[in-house]
């Protein structure tokens, strides 16, 4: 029975959502949905995706023969970074999920999606999640800037900030950009293991591409459905490391007086890349598509 069956793994998780992945359950089918999404990727993602994301795929050797195995990740990335990929059986409690990344483990589901839904899924899956986040957890900085994003995820608790840094997580680890020497490129991983956004991110007419800002991310609203409408861009992961390597508390006193953002919002203190159309958004996005279609 394939893996993504519940009923085939009959294992209650451990306290902190901890599973085993079973590799050796994956069907020959699954390691092949794996390896087509692998192949149409990398084509999609040239010119497109950051260079330290290309070079992580390389160091982890993410297309061995289909679905990889933890046990193997883990014996390379850890002595890279100190950072493993421990399975968990969905999406899990807040606590539990910034406790395992402030203490350098990042968690994966253990499904992969069916071969008719190659494009669209509406939690993240194993391909996501490793193809998507493993590769730069290679990257000092970047694995770095994870674990203090999970310290600061738990502090977060305390002052009822939970929603600011999910926005902080979405607009940067999810969906963020970069500027390099060759461009505009990137990094987030609900963009690089994305065929569609991958291009509408950095091609579409539709989205504003704004600069980092770690106030202004945190007060604003995305879309977890559909395509960004803003997307925001970074100079560099250091960058990112050193607006949020701080104490958060004086942000979280102020943001309750603050208005918060809209998706597709601009204010006057932006620094605009491009200012988009919004047409995407306005036609009803992926509804007003499967609609015309």
């Amino acid at each position: 029975m394939p893996v993504n069956d519940p009923v085939s793994i009959n294992q209650a998780p451990a306290a902190d959502f901890k599973i085993a992945q079973k590799w050796e359950l994956y069907t020959a089918e699954e390691h092949a949905i794996w390896s087509n999404l692998y192949a149409r990727q990398m084509q999609i993602l040239k010119g497109r995706a950051c260079d330290e994301h290309f070079l992580g795929l390389e160091l982890l050797d993410l297309n061995d023969g289909g679905i990889p195995d933890f046990r193997r990740i883990n014996d390379k990335l850890e002595k890279l970074t100190g950072w493993t990929v421990i399975t968990v059986p969905g999406l899990i409690p807040d606590k539990e999920f910034y406790e395992h990344l402030a203490n350098r483990r990042f968690v994966s589901g253990r499904f992969i999606r069916d071969a008719d839904k190659l494009d669209y899924l509406s939690e993240p899956d194993i391909f996501h999640d490793v193809f998507g986040h493993v590769p730069l957890l290679t990257q000092p900085v970047f694995a770095d800037y994870m674990q203090a994003y999970g310290q600061g995820g738990l502090r977060s608790m305390e002052y009822d900030a939970i929603d600011n840094m999910a926005r902080l997580y979405w607009h940067t680890v999810e969906f963020g950009l970069i500027n390099t020497a060759d461009g505009m490129r990137a990094y987030g991983a609900g963009i690089v293991s994305s065929k569609t956004e991958s291009i509408f991110c950095l091609e579409g007419r539709s989205p504003n591409r704004l600069h980092f800002d770690l106030e202004r991310i945190m007060r604003t609203n995305y879309r977890y459905d559909d395509f960004q409408q803003n997307y925001f861009v970074i100079n560099s992961f250091e960058e990112l490391m050193e607006a949020t390597y701080k104490d958060f508390a004086p942000i979280y006193e102020r943001l309750p007086r603050l208005t918060e953002f809209q998706p597709g919002d601009l204010t006057e203190t932006d620094h605009v890349y491009s200012r988009g159309t919004q047409e995407y958004a306005n036609a009803g996005g992926l509804e007003g598509l499967a609609e015309a279609v």
